[in-house]
């Protein structure tokens, strides 16, 4: 997978979130206001009255909060995704950060797969070489994810006749 840590992912997330009409003041707000009543050491009552200040633009307000969080720290900045999650999921889905990693994800479960197609065609039929081998990569697709799982199973649909 990826080492990307969630200050990493804030700053490559950082100018998309503060574009125009991403976020709107609402958001924003229960996103302030989440960190402020759920996490008060993430941000205190001056802090959450300062991102709020209804006089500065949202953007400014935003990138001051974004910009705070990443010098907080990690914590500070996994608990903003959690609350961009629960208040604005549709564009929690739609992050930068969330697409690059979405193929690493792919490759690694394509890894799996092939590596238990590989096993499966060179495992020698003799029972006695891995006595249980295939009984228990019969069971496996109930651990993999459904695309992978369907796959697995017709590939183990002859094995399965001695189960």
């Amino acid at each position: 997978m990826t080492d990307q840590t969630y200050c990493d992912r804030l700053v490559q997330d950082t100018p998309f979130l503060t574009g125009q009409g991403r976020l709107s003041e609402q958001q924003v707000d229960r996103i302030i206001l989440q960190l402020n009543r759920y996490y008060p050491q993430i941000l205190t009552n001056k802090e959450a009255e300062k991102f709020r200040n209804p006089k500065a633009s949202l953007r400014v307000r935003l990138c001051d909060l974004l910009s705070h969080l990443q010098q907080r720290g990690e914590r500070h900045c996994q608990e903003f995704y959690r609350a961009l999650y629960i208040h604005a999921q549709p564009l929690h889905n739609h992050l930068p950060s969330r697409y690059a990693l979405r193929p690493m994800s792919f490759l690694a479960g394509l890894g799996l797969a092939a590596g238990l197609a590989l096993l499966l065609y060179c495992c020698p039929p003799d029972p006695k070489v891995l006595p249980g081998t295939r009984r228990i990569l019969a069971f496996s697709p109930v651990i993999i994810d459904r695309h992978v799982s369907r796959y697995l199973l017709a590939f183990l649909a002859d094995d399965l006749g001695g189960f």
